[in-house]
């Protein structure tokens, strides 16, 4: 076999002090190819992050010596790779922080490997750029950004301007959370920054153009209280 023409596996740095968690993500990880470090403490896995550049880090905020976030922000003084956050809280608040903090995504435990997974391939795909093919697609979906034109099932959909913003917005941003603030800024500018019934609005006449079926969406997925996130498939 010629090894100069494999493809280099990610490396993925994984900071938790859990044991069996250590343990799970290093055995899913290298069965998909991943090569992976580990650490238990934040002070370790800073030291790590630096001296082994990984392509993206999976951070717990429950660690014994340093807060997960204070390791989040610490990492995102020097460093832009990619960082998914585990997490066994679930509160809107915490999440739209870590977001507003530096953090790619987040997943809340105990969580489906699968959805970790896909999750950190979207984080990878997001630190690498927007992508040079001006052609999104996602299920019956079709955006070319270069034409400005959007299709379902072939047929164009006509947007407003605000509503093709937003969606350029979610499709250059695909697989990753983005919160209300974050949306709202980019959209509309600072001084609506905190109008999330506004955003629902444009969102929900958004869904019902592009959506087979709105009240059950399969493409922009609410995460509540946080913001909205497009999913790739």
């Amino acid at each position: 076999m010629n090894r100069t023409s494999q493809k280099p596996a990610w490396t993925a740095l994984v900071i938790d002090d859990e044991p069996q968690m250590r343990r799970l993500l290093s055995h899913v990880l290298e069965a998909h190819g991943y090569r992976v470090i580990l650490a238990e403490r934040g002070e370790e896995g800073l030291l790590l992050a630096s001296q082994h550049r990984p392509d993206i880090i999976l951070l717990d905020l429950g660690l014994p010596d340093l807060p997960g976030e204070t390791v989040l922000k610490r990492l995102r003084e020097w460093s832009a790779t990619p960082i998914v956050v585990l997490t066994v809280q679930d509160a809107a608040a915490q999440k739209v922080a870590l977001l507003d903090d530096g953090a790619d995504d987040y997943i809340t435990k105990p969580f489906d490997t699968g959805e970790l997974l896909a999750r950190m391939r979207a984080a990878l795909r997001h630190r690498q750029g927007p992508s040079t093919d001006p052609l999104f697609r996602a299920g019956h979906l079709e955006v070319d950004l270069a034409a400005r034109l959007v299709r379902k099932q072939g047929q164009e959909v006509k947007l407003t301007p605000i509503e093709y913003s937003l969606l350029r917005l979610l499709v250059t941003h695909a697989g990753k959370v983005l919160t209300h603030r974050q949306i709202l800024t980019e959209v509309w500018g600072p001084n609506v920054s905190g109008e999330t019934h506004f955003l629902r609005v444009h969102i929900a006449h958004l869904r019902d153009k592009i959506e087979d079926a709105p009240g059950r969406a399969k493409l922009i997925v609410t995460e509540p209280g946080v913001g909205y996130r497009l999913l790739l498939a």
